[in-house]
């Protein structure tokens, strides 16, 4: 009988106005990989932060390693060998690989010498046991790909003895081959007697990996099942507690000959991520745009929106070229942008939902002296919470208590509002559940039925096929060329996104 690592017992924590978790209990046998699956808002992260120290829970305890233990902090954590690897890293990016492994417990030679020699050599050691020895531990973190900060925040995890791997939606910014190598490297750790807590919301990636997966809802432990018995409908239904059906494909234009150009981009370059790119965009129309981290796709819808500086290329706005240095010329000509980074670049975090939704709309909000009327911003911003299912405890709720997926329908409502003719989504589904997803994906649906223009990026390849009438391929700076809704599918795409020919032909779609 296999033995267990941790037991959750009875479990319950509550925040002012809400039970976060109410009575969990579950168990983690050594060795196994243990996915916790849920929508937002359904504990997981509260659950991990119990485990790792950060919270003690109201009720309930835990047991580690045949311990009954109550975490003083993270420190007390990682003593006990339970160690966290975060959505949003936490290396310090100007230090070295190896200074961030060891961060907080140098090797010293003497009481004030550090042993950077040592560092160096038991760094390298830990890369290469996990097939990551192409890293340097002498480089710093800032010049690392996300990829590679997320393998030396495993190294560290690793270098301190750790029993137990708590992996917080570690594949949210990586690539395919990246979470191929990452699954790789879990597999290792699982050989090695390594036991791992995998929350994802790429339910693909948990019937990939994981041995049990655990489902969390509204705080209530639901069941745990083996991966034998689990199937992604399964894993779903139970996560939304009904019968849940993925959006079904949109009706794809086929014929674009009466179809307006919108948006016209040629020759575009900015900064120097960008070269020469040329692409146009049709109303009603979700043109996808994928690629490898990195291609400058982010950049590209940037350049366009005034975010970021064009170096040369001309911008046609329903066939009038247009001059935008900066996002307010965009936002005037109806081109609205929801960012990658929520809470980086799309949210006021210490704002309430009104004030989140409405800060683009305030001047149809105002009268001719530049009055807010507050009764007409809080009917409007009612409106797009109704209209978009956003869940929150009350439109004076602050934006950064609110989970993943109703921040980016907060950030969603802010345009719509403002009645856009064009919006640039750069992954919209980043980082929210299944629900979520299936209502952002009905939100763009309809978008374009009313015949507003979509560029949607997305890493991910079935979000490109299940959404998009075209799909443009970027890599190193530049689009390699556009493919139509009916001769797109993974292996295409992947083989113009990892091709590395430059002059390497792409059959694009010819839409004038």
């Amino acid at each position: 009988m296999s033995e267990n690592i941790c037991d959750f017992v009875n479990i319950t924590k509550s925040f002012p106005g809400v039970k976060a978790l109410n009575n969990v209990s579950f168990n983690i046998v050594k060795g196994e990989v243990h996915a916790v699956i849920g929508e937002n808002g359904a504990g997981k992260s509260t659950l991990m932060n119990i485990l790792s120290g950060v919270y003690l829970p109201d009720k309930g305890y835990i047991e580690f390693d045949s311990e009954t233990v109550r975490f003083k902090d993270t420190k007390d954590a990682q003593n006990h060998g339970i160690a966290m690897v975060h959505q949003e890293l936490s290396l310090a990016k100007y230090m070295t690989v190896a200074d961030n492994i060891f961060q907080g417990r140098m090797i010293k030679k003497t009481l004030s010498f550090i042993n950077k020699k040592k560092m160096l050599k038991e760094s390298h050691e830990l890369l290469k046991s996990l097939g990551v020895n192409f890293i340097d531990p002498n480089t710093l973190v800032e010049n690392l790909s996300v990829a590679q900060m997320q393998m030396v925040e495993i190294s560290k995890a690793i270098s301190m003895n750790s029993k137990l791997l708590i992996m917080d939606e570690p594949t949210s910014s990586l690539t395919s081959p990246e979470i191929k190598l990452l699954m790789d490297i879990m597999r290792s750790l699982k050989k090695k007697g390594i036991s791992m807590l995998f929350i994802t919301h790429k339910l693909e990636e948990v019937l990939e990996i994981a041995d049990r997966i655990t489902v969390l809802r509204d705080g209530v432990y639901i069941e745990t099942m083996n991966k034998s018995d689990a199937t992604l409908q399964k894993m779903i239904n139970l996560m939304v507690g009904r019968n849940f059906d993925l959006i079904k494909h949109r009706e794809f234009i086929k014929d674009y000959t009466d179809k307006e150009v919108v948006l016209e981009v040629q020759n575009l370059s900015v900064t120097e991520r960008v070269r020469n790119a040329s692409f146009k965009l049709h109303k009603g129309e979700v043109l996808g745009l994928t690629g490898l981290v990195g291609a400058g796709r982010s950049e590209l819808l940037q350049g366009i929106f005034g975010m970021e500086k064009v170096v040369s290329g001309s911008i046609f706005v329903k066939g009038k070229k247009v001059r935008i240095n900066h996002p307010t010329e965009a936002i005037k000509l109806g081109i609205g942008m929801v960012p990658e980074g929520r809470k980086e670049q799309g949210m006021f975090l210490q704002l309430s939902v009104q004030d989140n939704m409405t800060i683009v709309f305030l001047k149809h909000l105002s009268n001719k002296l530049s009055f807010i009327n507050r009764l007409k911003v809080k009917k409007v911003a009612t409106e797009y919470t109704q209209k978009l299912s956003i869940k929150i405890t009350g439109l004076m709720q602050k934006a950064e208590d609110l989970s993943g997926g109703n921040q980016q329908k907060t950030i969603l409502a802010r345009w719509l509002m403002n009645n856009p003719n064009i919006v640039f989504l750069d992954e919209p589904t980043h980082g929210i559940d299944i629900g979520a997803k299936n209502e952002v994906y009905r939100i763009i649906d309809d978008l374009s039925k009313q015949g507003v223009s979509i560029v949607l990026l997305t890493s991910e390849l079935p979000e490109a096929l299940g959404l998009c009438d075209r799909i443009m391929v970027m890599h190193s700076g530049e689009i390699r060329g556009t493919i139509s809704h009916e001769e797109a599918n993974q292996v295409k795409i992947l083989s113009y996104i990892l091709e590395k020919n430059k002059n390497s032909s792409c059959p694009a779609t010819p839409l004038n």
